[in-house]
């Protein structure tokens, strides 16, 4: 029961941590699913150097994280503020050729960062670009003119 109190407490303290740090473009993962690999991985390790190494305590540990994320990913479709302020929403970092500066610095993005990912729709010049949006999962979306 230790374990699995520990398992639980773990999800909710890697979550919140991957929430309050700051997304960076490219990630395909949401912070949602990083905080499943990371206590998965955690979970791992303390199976095998804790106090009870057996098979059925990892087990059951990885199975209350399991839980406890469909659970709390039941709760985000539920209640959509709850999914909101954990995976965020898109952010405009250029609006028909103008930067939007606060969402730039927020996000830690630079204008090379958007044209890598115009780069990669075949776009050559910013000129091209209509919109270019950071997705609630880290990804640069860009919109052509």
């Amino acid at each position: 029961m230790y374990t699995i109190f520990h398992a639980v407490f773990g999800y909710f303290f890697m979550l919140l941590a991957v929430r309050v740090l700051v997304r960076r473009p490219g990630g395909q993962l949401t912070p949602f699913e990083f905080v499943i690999i990371f206590l998965i991985g955690g979970i791992a390790i303390l199976s095998t150097i804790g106090h009870d190494p057996s098979v059925t305590n990892c087990t059951c540990a990885v199975i209350a994280v399991g839980m406890v994320h469909r659970f709390v990913a039941m709760a985000r479709t539920r209640w959509r503020r709850l999914g909101r302020w954990m995976d965020g929403l898109p952010l405009v970092l250029l609006r028909d050729g103008q930067w939007q500066l606060d969402a730039m610095e927020g996000m830690r993005i630079e204008p090379d960062d958007v044209m890598a990912a115009a780069r990669e729709q075949g776009l050559t010049s910013f000129s091209d670009v209509k919109y270019a949006v950071v997705e609630r999962t880290g990804s640069i979306s860009i919109i052509k003119r």
